[in-house]
């Protein structure tokens, strides 16, 4: 007899997993100094393929109020220049052969809306890769139903823990992009 293809267990490390991805994405937005933390979703396409900025370049925070973005490669510089610039961190890069200097601008109010803004669109990247893992318990509960692994009760009882687990894991995302959020609104 075939094992059954749903496993609790993987759904709620996977759920967890996007939850722990969005407070890393989120401990990037800077609230107030520079902090090389705020590059880490940033990827850079290169020779083809997408890659971390961390992966081509070396990323420090010399000043309180500056990055710098060391590449190794020289071709490398503008498409590291392009990704940052593009990341809607609302960076302005300064090229200086291999080194991009990255000034971060104060916290204006404008600025903290568009912070505020982006914490809430990491969020929802999270709830969808809740929703997805959510997804694909259902669709293996009905193909171990199917094959007869289980019974119709016991797939309505275990769709009813993996939604109750895809509510508890959109709380924790929606609470840790609150707390971001008014963070960066000083509120």
């Amino acid at each position: 007899m075939a094992a059954p293809k749903y496993d609790k267990a993987d759904l709620e490390r996977r759920m967890k997993g996007a939850v722990e991805s969005l407070k890393g994405d989120l401990s990037g937005l800077r609230t107030g100094r520079a902090n090389t933390a705020l590059l880490d979703p940033i990827t850079v396409e290169i020779y083809g393929s997408h890659m971390p900025l961390n992966a081509c370049a070396t990323v420090a925070a010399p000043e309180s109020r500056m990055l710098t973005v060391t590449v190794w490669d020289r071709s490398s510089v503008t498409p590291v220049e392009k990704a940052i610039r593009s990341a809607g961190l609302g960076l302005n890069p300064i090229t200086d052969g291999n080194t991009i200097r990255l000034p971060i601008p104060d916290l204006t109010e404008e600025r903290r809306r568009e912070l505020a803004k982006l914490a809430s669109k990491y969020a929802e990247g999270a709830r969808i890769a809740i929703r997805n893992v959510r997804r694909d318990g259902m669709e293996a509960l009905k193909a171990d139903e199917n094959k007869k692994l289980i019974s119709e009760d016991e797939r309505k009882r275990f769709e009813t823990e993996v939604q109750k687990l895809t509510d508890e894991a959109i709380k924790g995302a929606d609470e840790a992009a609150a707390a971001k959020e008014k963070e960066i609104l000083g509120k």
